[in-house]
């Protein structure tokens, strides 16, 4: 008799395993796909003899998965994860396989929104599948395994791009996912349960709520990646996307008030906790992006840096933020509460921008980057404590649609934060007389290169970052301190 518990443990050990096998190539293909075209974009363009639109190769796969991401969870709450996420795999399989075939940039780009339909579901369904197999309480037992996926398809991403377009095709960065997709729908089949109850799925999907979202959301994500580059923050492309945000979203707003099982029901934002954490998540999410785009440059500009060793030199800055993902899932499994985590990993990543914002142009290499690590270990405890809160809070029949709002919010955050980092930087280049070699443009692309840019900016730069974790520390400091689950809610 003693021994039944124990081997109980034991047995749901490996059946969480199980479930695990499929979910982290899904996490691992999510990941990849979001930096491995980014270094081949040149070898790209050679090749199909077109240099123009370039960077939709990126906007679609991010603007398609964004948008999927809540559809697909909140299906999968009708339907069930593992139909929900075979349809997204094989989506991602058949895109795949014909952006390497494409011809000409349109057909990629077209692809690649394809493929983003794919991909959308796959970070989604596996949070939520996951969310289902695993209590919040438990769930640090595994969130090594998670975060260190996501950290090694992150850091491989740029590298694996890189080395196939030098030494093989840029379509095999695509026909690349063909059997790690296939193995990913095998194990995903193999250990994910099949939807048993029907009662859910004869619920209404709500088709208009998921047009006008559409609509909002690629009208913002086209505000933030377009306005300042493609055309002027004042203009009347500016002003008819502005218009299409605010009326579809007011549309949105009404649709999911009279509607009980909406794509977003209202009794999510009945809950304080979840409502806090999907905030937080969104300003944390923008800290994260705001620094991943200006730390290279930074260290380009400051440290003199050449492109490839700032690469390498933000390793230390997302190994701290796997390290900061695995304190959160221990402290979660020891003590059962998440709001002394998420708040010190907000004030650690503060107190960090903070200290680079005054100090930047009078520390040492190796000062800055113990800064950047504490900052990433600070963001990577606040990212994961917010998903947590949410899934802890959301009921067992939102769970769905709860992560694929959480996520949402954190594309839209990520693009916000970059948006603006991109403006302020574009901003002190064009008129504020940078050092001579960062006007050493690029011309060919019809841009500045922006290696050279004096301290002064990395102060304002940091210290608006600094301003942002302040903010997710003062709004997720109204959270609730809930205990997480043990079990189903």
């Amino acid at each position: 008799m003693s021994n039944t518990a124990p081997d109980d443990q034991e047995a749901r050990h490996r059946a969480v395993l199980k479930v695990l096998s499929g979910i982290v190539i899904c996490i691992f293909l999510a990941a990849l796909d979001q930096t491995v075209v980014i270094p081949a974009i040149p070898t790209i363009a050679s090749s199909l003899s077109d240099h123009k639109n370039l960077s939709w190769i990126l906007t679609a796969y991010l603007l398609a998965s964004t948008i999927a991401a809540p559809i697909y969870g909140r299906l999968s709450d009708h339907y069930g994860r593992r139909k929900l996420l075979e349809i997204s795999l094989a989506v991602f399989i058949v895109a795949s396989i014909v952006c390497g075939c494409a011809g000409s940039i349109t057909q990629l780009v077209v692809f690649r929104a394809l493929q983003g339909l794919g991909g959308g579901g796959l970070m989604s369904l596996a949070q939520a599948a996951i969310a289902d197999a695993v209590s919040p309480r438990e769930r640090g037992r595994y969130q090594g395994y998670l975060a260190g996926v996501w950290a090694i398809a992150s850091i491989a991403g740029p590298l694996v791009g890189g080395y196939l377009a030098d030494h093989a095709s840029w379509r095999w960065l695509f026909w690349i996912n063909l059997p790690i997709g296939a193995g990913a729908l095998y194990l995903c089949r193999r250990g994910l349960p099949a939807k048993t109850d029907d009662r859910a799925a004869k619920l209404q999907f709500d088709a208009y709520g998921s047009a006008f979202m559409t609509v909002t959301v690629s009208s913002l994500l086209l505000l933030l990646t377009l306005g300042g580059n493609s055309f002027p923050w004042i203009s009347s492309q500016t002003g008819v996307l502005a218009a299409c945000v605010v009326i579809f979203g007011g549309l949105l707003k009404h649709q999911q008030v009279r509607y009980a099982n909406g794509l977003f029901p209202p009794r999510l934002f009945a809950d304080r906790a979840l409502v806090v954490a999907n905030v937080g998540g969104m300003l944390t999410a923008a800290g994260m992006f705001a620094s991943l785009f200006v730390m290279p440059i930074f260290y380009q500009s400051v440290f003199r840096a050449d492109a490839t060793s700032s690469g390498f030199l933000m390793v230390p800055f997302l190994m701290a933020n796997v390290l900061g993902n695995y304190i959160t899932g221990h402290m979660a499994r020891s003590y059962g509460k998440m709001k002394p985590v998420l708040l010190g990993g907000a004030a650690i990543a503060a107190c960090s921008f903070f200290l680079l914002a005054c100090f930047v142009g009078h520390i040492s290499f190796s000062t800055s980057i113990v800064f950047t690590v504490c900052a990433g270990a600070g963001l990577g405890c606040a990212n994961v404590s917010t998903l947590m809160i949410v899934q802890n809070s959301a009921q067992q029949r939102d769970i769905g649609a709860a992560t694929g709002m959480y996520l949402l919010l954190r594309s839209i955050g990520s693009m916000l934060g970059g948006a603006i980092v991109g403006a302020f930087l574009e901003f002190q280049m064009r008129n504020g007389a940078p050092l001579p070699s960062a006007r050493a443009g690029l011309e060919a692309h019809g841009t500045f290169a922006i290696s050279g840019l004096p301290a002064g900016t990395f102060n304002a730069t940091f210290a608006g970052i600094t301003v942002l974790m302040l903010l997710a520390l003062v709004t997720c400091a109204r959270a609730p301190d809930t205990t997480l689950r043990s079990g189903r809610h």
